[in-house]
């Protein structure tokens, strides 16, 4: 359906895309003295981030360069184009970050397919909101689908609280029956795992130094396989990649033994996943042994299974947190700004679900193919995913 945009400028949109979730955004600055809408503003910064820009001078300057040609496909009633920090203060005071996410998330909840099975929760500190000499700055907390490293909710962590606290207030922005919530250490916490369990999900956790009791009761288990009078019960998995001069192998481990025994909520599993990767090039060889626990049963993840669960949450790093990191030059893009800083964060994620729904793997040529075909590329941010 489409209909005329309010606001004094003529561009039509589609309901449900990201142009009509824009314009559902409260605007608050001061209604007097404001030259350029919201949403308009918000669809060129989008519009420049898919067309390559990153930093708010550039996407200033893109724009500029572009004035009669966006004017004409988007109807802009401006005489000029905006600033670099007409950016910024829209940014820092225009708009509403918690309103932002969370529009932005249930615009990317349309992109996810239905047959996804697995949710990531992970936290990434915002390197370049670091003040010089300090060594906190914004972290965020997000959940990705994995398939196509969606984001469908992400919040600030506030200075007062971590990942474990804030997590629950987090999943409780998503529908999670019928799937898996995988997280790392940070985010296991037995308040959390019952909220997802209670609401018909599942949880995949990794255990770490950070618990020790936990883990070395895991790690005695699996230590005594094959040792008279130890269970039986283990189930193993193993795989061989070789690619990029490296060979890997994995093998997974589960067992139930523990689930009696463990003082944890709705444990159905744990498990041991070794990784050896051997570097062709300089013959070296790393090890690594990592250890998790699940409420997922034997009767519905056997060891093959539990490894791709695994496997699927280390994508958030090559999926999410590298494409934002060395694409979109996030952690680069310095911002005195915490709220300027979520803003840019929340249009990173938003133009890679684009990205990826559109069915591009490498961000980085996405970009320059749009960067070429302007039109196209608008046309994606004001029509509904299809």
């Amino acid at each position: 359906m489409e209909c005329t945009t309010p606001g004094g400028w003529g561009q039509e949109y589609e309901e449900g895309s990201l142009g009509a979730t824009y314009l559902g955004l409260k605007d608050q600055r001061a209604k007097r003295g404001i030259r350029y809408a919201l949403a308009p503003l918000l669809i060129v910064m989008t519009l420049a981030k898919l067309c390559g820009e990153d930093k708010p001078k550039a996407m200033a300057e893109w724009v500029s360069l572009r004035s009669d040609m966006l004017k004409a496909l988007l109807k802009l009633p401006w005489k000029r184009m905006p600033h670099a920090s007409t950016y910024r203060r829209v940014m820092q005071q225009g708009v509403d970050v918690t309103q932002l996410e969370q529009e932005a998330g249930k615009y990317v909840s349309t992109m996810s397919p239905a047959a996804s099975e697995q949710l990531s929760l992970d936290g990434k500190t915002l390197r370049g909101t670091i003040p010089t000499g300090e060594t906190q700055g914004v972290h965020v907390l997000a959940v990705q689908e994995v398939t196509k490293n969606l984001v469908l909710a992400q919040r600030e962590v506030g200075v007062k609280e971590n990942d474990i606290s804030a997590a629950p207030r987090l999943m409780g922005q998503v529908d999670v029956e019928g799937k898996v919530v995988s997280g790392d250490a940070m985010q296991t916490q037995r308040a959390l795992s019952a909220q997802i369990v209670e609401n018909g999900g599942e949880y995949l956790w990794i255990v770490k130094e950070h618990q020790p009791t936990l883990r070395m009761d895991i790690a005695t288990l699996f230590m005594s396989q094959g040792t008279p009078g130890t269970p039986t019960d283990f189930r193993t998995a193993r795989t061989l990649d070789k690619g990029h001069g490296r060979i890997a192998q994995r093998r997974l481990t589960a067992s139930s033994a523990l689930n009696d025994d463990l003082d944890w909520p709705y444990v159905g599993q744990v498990l041991k996943m070794e990784r050896e990767s051997y570097d062709c090039r300089t013959q070296h060889t790393r090890s690594e042994i990592v250890y998790g626990r699940t409420s997922l049963p034997a009767a519905k993840a056997e060891a093959a299974r539990l490894m791709a669960l695994v496997r699927n949450h280390w994508s958030i790093e090559n999926g999410l947190h590298d494409r934002r990191d060395v694409t979109f030059q996030e952690d680069a893009c310095r911002m005195q700004s915490r709220t300027a800083a979520q803003v840019l964060a929340v249009l990173n994620n938003v133009t890679i679900g684009v990205i990826r729904h559109l069915g591009w793997n490498n961000a980085a040529e996405a970009r320059r193919f749009f960067a070429a075909r302007i039109g196209e590329a608008l046309s994606h941010i004001l029509c509904c995913p299809s």
